[in-house]
Parts: structure tokens; sequence; C-alpha cells
């Protein structure tokens, strides 16, 4: 399922509210939102929180705002403020400029406000403390990251694509640190992970029944392969380990996928990945063959 998550919610409100509305004890997102920042948030429920792993790490496509010469404690206009600057004289071709130092593969330090654990606690819950700890920098992929005036003097409208695990509010502080001051985030909403983009997201308010993707759409966002062989179907559905050639992902058919399994009728089945040499191995199982 697509949400649309609204600002002053958590992710965890939203699978919390899921769980009530669906009647599901299972139910999981594929991705952190932050509380303020809104827009998609994929939801699976029961049996299908399994496939969560193969959704949360696909590429995200972001909006919002960075506003200059002002740094905050959590990078977005949700903190207090710790520095400001003078940069009334920082211009859009400035601003374009230092963006493009930030595209392609970087290194990126997390925000104590993020959800990454270090020493076995999560750093939102350490900086809720006031402790702050050294934190090892990870590379991140910004495939775009374009930069638009708004009518407000120091504000500009971004628009980024990046890898999974890309931290926007420390893009745009980055990007003010470049510049030669100080800069937070603000109004992030999330357009699209993968393929999965706001027209289809539904309002927390408004979920139900009907909304909910099947899980070979759930999966739409990965390579498919289609079997139709009775014998190969009951072997996918028990879960055997088979010959990549049997599932027509031999060489230059998808890497190490995975692959969404399906039959004839669109039914996932299973979902694969390579297993050495030649073979590959379901990861999830989701048929029951008899």
């Amino acid at each position: 399922m697509v949400v649309d998550k609204p600002a002053g919610v958590t992710s965890h409100d939203v699978v919390s509210r899921c769980r009530r509305i669906f009647g599901q004890r299972r139910v999981g997102h594929g991705g952190t939102l932050d509380p303020d920042a809104t827009g998609v948030l994929l939801v699976g429920l029961g049996a299908a929180t399994r496939l969560l792993r193969f959704l949360s790490d696909l590429p995200k496509r972001y909006r919002g705002e960075v506003v200059l010469g002002t740094a905050t404690s959590t990078l977005d206009a949700a903190g207090t403020v710790v520095g400001t600057w003078d940069m009334s004289g920082v211009g859009l071709d400035d601003v374009r400029t230092a963006a493009a130092r930030l595209t392609g593969d970087i290194l990126q330090v997390p925000p104590m406000v993020s959800a990454v654990k270090v020493g076995g606690r999560r750093l939102h819950e350490l900086a809720r403390e006031g402790v702050e700890v050294q934190r090892a920098a990870r590379p991140v992929t910004v495939h775009r990251f374009d930069v638009e005036p708004s009518a407000a003097e120091g504000v500009f409208v971004v628009g980024v694509e990046c890898s999974s695990g890309t931290y926007v509010r420390t893009l745009a502080a980055d990007l003010g640190t470049l510049l030669g001051g100080g800069a937070h985030l603000r109004n992030l909403r999330r357009v699209a992970v993968g393929p999965f983009g706001l027209d289809e997201a539904r309002p927390l308010d408004s979920v139900g029944p009907g909304h909910v993707l099947s899980p070979a759409e759930a999966m739409r966002g990965r390579g498919r392969v289609m079997v139709d062989d009775p014998e190969l179907v009951a072997a996918v559905g028990h879960g055997k380990v088979l010959a990549r050639s049997a599932l027509g992902v031999g060489p230059g058919g998808g890497g190490e996928g995975p692959w969404a399994v399906v039959d004839r009728a669109g039914r996932l089945l299973a979902v694969y990945q390579g297993h050495g040499e030649g073979r590959a191995k379901p990861a999830v199982v989701l048929a029951t063959v008899p």
C-alpha cells in the first residue's frame, strides 16, 4: 500500500494506524520519513511485510526548501537555531554550483536525529538525551540535485533523487557549509520511492482495503519472471533452489536479483536471488503449493 504520510506523525504512527484500520498485527513500512516530512511511505500488511526488504533500498525522490543563513540542531525547521550568517549575497548560480559538488557518489555523515545505530543505540535516542557521538561517514549516491529559486529571499526549492540511506537534511546543511555559512531544510516531501509515486498514494485518513496492492504489484520495481510449467511452479512454491536457467535469468539476466517469480495468472509465488554460480534460491516464498 502506498500512503501519503501527513506532517506531524511518525512512520511508526502510520504503521500503528494501519494495524487498527486493517485489523492486522503484522504491519511494517519500507523506509522512515521524518515526522515533519510528508509524502510516499510504503506500508506492508501481513505476509507482504516480508517483501519490504526489497522495497526499502529503492531510490527515492524528494522536493523541499533549503533556507540559507540559519543552521538548526536537527538540520531542519523543527530544531533550534544554532548559528546564523548573512548569506544575502549568495545567488542561484552559486547554489547550483555547490549542489553539483554534492551530486554523484559522496560520503555523508548521518545526522544525530537519524535512526542509525551507534553502539547499540539509535542516534535520535542519544540526541534526545543531549548526547552527541562521532558518526562514520557512509557512501550514498545523489543522482540529481536540482535547485530553483523561490519567492522568499534566501530560500531555494530543491529536487533530489538519491539512493536509499541518503539524508536530504544533511545535503541542505552541507550545501550551506559549501556556500560559506549554514542552512537548514524545510517542507520536505517524498514524491516517489522507485516506481511508486504520489499519484497513487492515499491520504492516511482515507486508506482502506481497496487501496492494498497485490504482492505482485508491490514488486513491480524489481525484475519479473513468469513460470507456467506445473512442475516448476511446484518447485518454486516449495522453495527449492533452482538453476538460474530454469527461471530464465542466466548471464545478463539481472545480476543477482531479486526476481519476482509469478505464475501465468500474475500471482507472486516467491522472490528469488542469485545463489552461487548458475543457481538461484528463494528469499521469500508466498505461494501455498500442495
